[in-house]
């Protein structure tokens, strides 16, 4: 079997295991060459369940070795190493998938990735959104930033840059890729979505700021009266640097606890004073139980 066809049965696999509504992301997925962003095989894969493996975080995990170097060996939905010694993986595709099938994109669309790593799945969504459309990919670590920019230089609507998804302030954009735990909303993503736009981010307890956290993966709509909000997944995944703090990360923790999650159905940006409807109440920003 060609390797393009392997690929073309790896997409429909992924559509069927993720459930893909998008159909340009299920052609993306058999277009994009995944082992060209993974550097020269054999490769290794992390023994460890799927759930660890999801969003390329895995904790004290053990890999083992394809047997050679054939692409082939790529092409299923598992995560793939690319930095063991930190436990460091390009994420597990269904799961990545099923969240960029939520930012419901479009051919034209400004999108941003933040947390890109080596920019495979940057370069799916520059497939969807097409050569008319825009792609940032932010990512804080220096050796990452410059493989990723180095993977992506073929697509001209495709842009890297080294920097803290954190405090990126990106113009007005359709679409946010947060591929990296937050302990809450930032400001920055909600206010740089344009009306209609979409965000998607990991909002992650951690024991330890600077390892993985476990959480939900959230979306956000903004709409014409609102930002509306809805939980899409179980997570677990690395931190968003400059996006965690001790202090939300314990307001968090007591709000999981109570296991009312799914009542939450805005973001409020108002300020206001913390009551019965404030899930995860902060100065500036707040999950909220009332509608948009």
């Amino acid at each position: 079997m060609k390797l393009e066809d392997i690929r073309q049965y790896f997409a429909e696999e992924i559509r069927v295991c993720a459930n893909l509504q998008t159909r340009a992301l299920v052609s993306a997925f058999g277009k994009v060459p995944r082992e060209q962003f993974l550097g020269p095989g054999p490769w290794q894969i992390p023994i460890i369940d799927t759930c660890a493996a999801s969003a390329g975080a895995a904790t004290g995990a053990k890999y083992r070795s394809t047997e050679d170097d054939d692409p082939r060996h790529v092409y299923h939905n598992v995560a793939i190493a690319i930095d063991p010694s930190r436990n460091l993986n390009n994420g597990q595709p269904g799961s990545l998938a099923s969240w960029i099938d939520a930012l419901e994109l479009k051919e034209g669309d400004h999108a941003v990735h933040i947390g890109c790593g080596v920019g495979y799945y940057t370069a799916i969504i520059a497939e969807v959104v097409g050569a008319g459309g825009r792609v940032i990919g932010v990512e804080i670590d220096p050796d990452l930033a410059l493989r990723a920019r180095n993977n992506l230089a073929h697509l001209s609507q495709v842009e890297v840059l080294e920097a803290s998804g954190s405090d990126y302030n990106p113009l007005p954009v359709d679409a946010i890729f947060v591929n990296a735990g937050a302990t809450q909303v930032r400001p920055a993503w909600l206010h740089a979505l344009r009306p209609g736009g979409r965000l998607i981010f990991p909002l992650t307890i951690g024991a330890d700021p600077n390892l993985h956290g476990t959480g939900f993966m959230i979306r956000v709509k903004h709409e014409d009266s609102g930002f509306a909000v809805r939980f899409i997944s179980t997570v677990m995944i690395f931190p968003c640097v400059g996006a965690r703090d001790e202090e939300s990360n314990l307001r968090l923790l007591e709000a999981v606890k109570r296991g009312t999650w799914g009542s939450v159905q805005s973001v409020r940006v108002d300020i206001h004073e913390a009551s019965e409807s404030c899930w995860l109440h902060s100065e500036g920003v707040c999950l909220s139980t009332l509608p948009v």
